[in-house]
């Protein structure tokens, strides 16, 4: 089984380490649901119901948070968190005694001999939301629970404005052009109109809008009488009411959630307790694009849409790794239909918007998730399917295309120019490039090898020659060695362009080693590896510059200047450290004792998990001391890449 995360009172002996973590729902189509441990909202996104009018990314947070409270022997209890702009708090978190997820948040209250206990869903694949409250009340009195759900009825990051007003209509809330259905089976009771100003510290320390505000126009509640029980649920869609029992359709819906993420635990057939969680957290960044018919991969929440490159990065592990092939073709199919000048879109079109092609490596990445997908399920004819993209994309790159990407003289391939960011270090502050990688990144270049031999070896699977594709494999080889080594510092260059930049010590060198075909000796591949674990590695990630560089950054966070600034001059990111532990067990010829080593490595990522977003993964930690998740606190990339050193550890 995979983990469940249980947490008590030691988890919030403040209010603010109750704001520590949160949890993740999403529901295929870009909507999801997400508040902290403590039912509070510490940030602009976080959200109770956050839906998507048109999937993936038209979001707007409907149901912002939930006040929730208990009348009991003549006083009344606040059992919700959370922090508002004047400075007040709600501390419902004193009456809160356990919270747990597996594959949904339950919240445990106490108070005085009356127990509360919340547990909430999404319907996979329907912008509907469920909550069920089951109230005991062991005392000889009766009392009285309420619920006030405040809302936005705004696109995702924005607040209601001035003037915007809610209005319920029967089973009908509208508001901003927008209608939401709600469904209960407690007393709803309307209210004159109240609006909260909430205070958003997370947001707070990241330079963004630290205050926002949502409203209520009604309440919902239930009378318990002394020794009985009683359920109170809400069921909350933007599709049309179906008639159903509110209490059933609710626990029809929490019990479909938890069957699904049971089934994609299974199909995955992972054996480590970590590693079944994350199968499940993986599933959870694939949905519908509505403008392409196909899937796509979230690159993180609750910041992030679908980009090409973060794509061709996670679906290794978050779909193949897990076994969803069919997602892996869908996928694939949809980036292989917007193949334009043999390169990938980085972002697809919303509305009447064209696709964005500004990125040197997706196109390269593609070659590989194909090979990778047909290793893992043995379908050749999907290889002869996208084998015309895949030469398209070689012979572009060999004769130049958009961006300034080409193939140099010596067969590496060059790219980027001006103010053009084409690899993942991609940060442009106004006119500023932090990290500017124009030239032959070392990554690109490994990416550009492996690619040539997967050809060749695709072309002899289909019954073609492969040999053009060898030769020009080789040419690579012979300048890659010679012109990215750097033997004094047993490692290699960042980047071949003239300047300082090149002898930086980057993580980038380590893809060089993990990529299915890679160019280097056994010693330099060792040297490698050894280099990235004294200069880089830390638990979570690897730094993207070494410390003593002149130019680390030990710090992520700030306006939005200072974070980009700092985003890849030493910050840690979670993902490459799956290539590390790849690169580490190649190196090794995956014996016993590697993976024993790697397993072990492998064991903290229990505390990665349970800090930040539950059973996720984040974006990125500070470059000096990683304690803290950072930037989105669930990332599709960090989540697959790790899957996939799991699958070397587990599969054969």
């Amino acid at each position: 089984m995979s983990r469940k995360w249980v947490y008590g009172k030691q988890d919030w002996k403040t209010y603010e380490r109750g704001q520590e973590n949160c949890y993740l729902m999403t529901n295929g189509l870009g909507g999801f649901s997400s508040m902290t441990m403590t039912g509070s909202v510490s940030r602009n996104d976080h959200a109770f119901f956050m839906a998507c009018t048109k999937a993936p990314n038209n979001r707007y947070n409907m149901v912002h948070r939930l006040a929730e409270k208990l009348e009991a022997g003549g006083r009344e209890y606040v059992l919700s968190s959370q922090e508002f702009a004047d400075g007040s708090r709600e501390e419902g978190y004193r009456c809160l005694s356990g919270f747990s997820y597996q594959d949904t948040p339950v919240w445990r209250f106490h108070v005085n001999g009356v127990e509360v206990v919340k547990e909430a869903a999404l319907k996979n694949g329907e912008n509907t939301a469920a909550l069920c409250y089951r109230i005991t009340n062991r005392t000889r009195d009766r009392v009285r629970f309420t619920v006030t759900p405040f809302y936005q009825f705004t696109p995702k990051g924005r607040e209601p404005e001035a003037d915007q007003r809610f209005v319920r209509k029967g089973s009908r809330i509208e508001s901003n052009g927008l209608c939401l259905i709600m469904e209960t089976d407690g007393e709803v009771e309307d209210i004159p109109e109240i609006t909260e100003t909430y205070y958003y510290s997370y947001d707070a320390c990241d330079g963004r809008r630290e205050t926002g505000s949502a409203r209520a126009c009604h309440r919902i509640s239930v009378t318990v009488d002394g020794g009985c029980d009683a359920a109170l649920s809400v069921v909350y869609s933007i599709s049309q009411d179906c008639g159903e029992n509110p209490r059933e359709k609710a626990e029809k819906i929490i019990e479909e959630l938890k069957t699904y993420r049971m089934g994609l635990e299974y199909l995955a057939g992972f054996q480590d307790e970590n590693a079944r969680t994350l199968s499940k957290s993986a599933e959870q960044f694939v949905a519908h694009r509505e403008s392409t018919g196909g899937r796509t991969i979230l690159a993180g929440f609750p910041f992030f849409e679908d980009w090409g490159r973060d794509t061709m990065i996670a679906l290794p592990g978050v779909c193949i790794s897990t076994r969803r092939y069919e997602e892996a073709e869908s996928i694939l199919r949809t980036f292989a239909a917007y193949e334009r000048k043999g390169l990938m879109p980085n972002l697809f079109p919303e509305g009447k918007n064209e696709p964005m092609y500004n990125t040197v490596d997706a196109a390269l990445l593609f070659i590989n998730c194909v090979w990778l997908y047909c290793e893992a399920s043995g379908k050749v004819e999907f290889v002869r399917e996208m084998y015309p993209v895949m030469e398209r994309i070689i012979e572009n790159y060999k004769a130049g295309t958009e961006y300034g990407i080409r193939m140099d003289g010596d067969a590496l391939l060059t790219a980027g120019g001006g103010m053009d960011q084409v690899t993942w270090m991609d940060v442009r502050v106004g006119d500023i490039l932090p990290t500017p990688r124009h030239g032959k990144p070392v990554e690109v270049n490994a990416y550009w090898y492996n690619a040539l031999r997967i050809m060749g070896e695709c072309a002899r699977l289909l019954g073609r020659t492969g040999e053009g594709y060898d030769v020009l494999a080789e040419k690579v080889k012979g300048s890659f060695t010679e012109m990215f080594w750097m033997e004094g510092k047993h490692c290699l260059k960042d980047l071949v362009s003239g300047t300082k930049s090149d002898e930086q010590i980057r993580c980038n060198q380590i893809w060089a080693v993990s990529m299915p075909f890679s160019m280097l000796d056994e010693g330099r591949e060792r040297q490698v590896v050894d280099t990235v674990f004294e200069k880089l590695y830390t638990p979570y990630g690897l730094r993207t510059l070494e410390p003593e560089d002149q130019e680390f950054q030990p710090y992520y966070g700030g306006e939005v200047m200072k974070r980009d600034l700092a985003y890849h001059q030493g910050t840690v990111w979670a993902y490459p450290l799956g290539a590390y532990y790849l690169a580490y067990l190649k190196i090794n010829g995956c014996s016993e004792d590697a993976k024993a080593y790697v397993r072990g490595q492998l064991e903290v990522m229990e505390s990665a998990m349970r800090e930040g977003c539950i059973g996720q993964l984040p974006e990125i930690y500070d470059g000096e001391n990683p304690v803290s998740s950072k930037g989105c606190f669930a990332q599709a990339w960090s989540v697959g890449e790790i899957l996939r050193v799991y699958e070397k550890l587990e599969k054969v």
